[in-house]
């Protein structure tokens, strides 16, 4: 997998984040370095930590299914891909809580990198060196989340939507292309 196919990925995965951290920058009166930092520790961390747990999940099982993988692959990203798209268009609003204690924090750091532990499964089918893997993930995901509260305190709610189907576009797309090298069909 090629830095720039990681980096698309990182990106698509952190829109969540992104999202969520945009609610947390509405939620604060006034934003501070520090919750932006807070932001983006706790969801960097966890988007890390999340595909490591899942590649080494996958790896346990990847004989068993090797003659498959591309199709795993392709199946979890569109799955992942289509629910972020179809949770940008719904009409309920989000709570999120003003406060960035660790209580607070870990069930927002957890739900949203809950994606990013299929996309660990999908590391291990395509072989992808994964220590570099989920350090590039994690660092994308904490910039853009600390962008995200920034963006929060000073847009509003109007980009996260569009944060999160632009992330669950990108997901489909890779899975697409993924599916498409392994049958031959796309070569790049």
């Amino acid at each position: 997998m090629s830095l720039w196919e990681l980096f698309i990925i990182a990106v698509g995965l952190s829109m969540d984040a992104f999202a969520v951290s945009i609610c947390k920058g509405l939620s604060v009166g006034r934003v501070s370095p520090r919750h932006a930092l807070t932001c983006g520790v706790w969801f960097g961390g966890f988007q890390a930590l999340m595909p490591a747990i899942g590649w080494l999940l996958g790896t346990r099982f990847q004989t068993l299914i090797t003659t498959v993988d591309h199709w795993i692959a392709f199946v979890l990203l569109c799955i992942i891909g289509g629910n972020m798209v179809r949770e940008s268009f719904g009409d309920e609003e989000e709570e999120v809580s003003a406060s960035f204690s660790p209580a607070a924090m870990l069930p927002l750091a957890v739900a949203t990198s809950i994606d990013a532990l299929a996309i660990g499964v999908t590391f291990a089918f395509l072989s992808v060196d994964i220590g570099p893997a989920v350090g590039f993930i994690g660092c994308t995901t904490l910039v853009l989340s600390a962008i995200g509260v920034w963006v929060g305190g000073f847009f509003g709610d109007r980009w996260k939507a569009p944060a999160e189907r632009f992330g669950g576009i990108v997901l489909i797309l890779m899975g697409c292309k993924i599916l498409l090298e392994h049958l031959g069909i796309l070569v790049l």
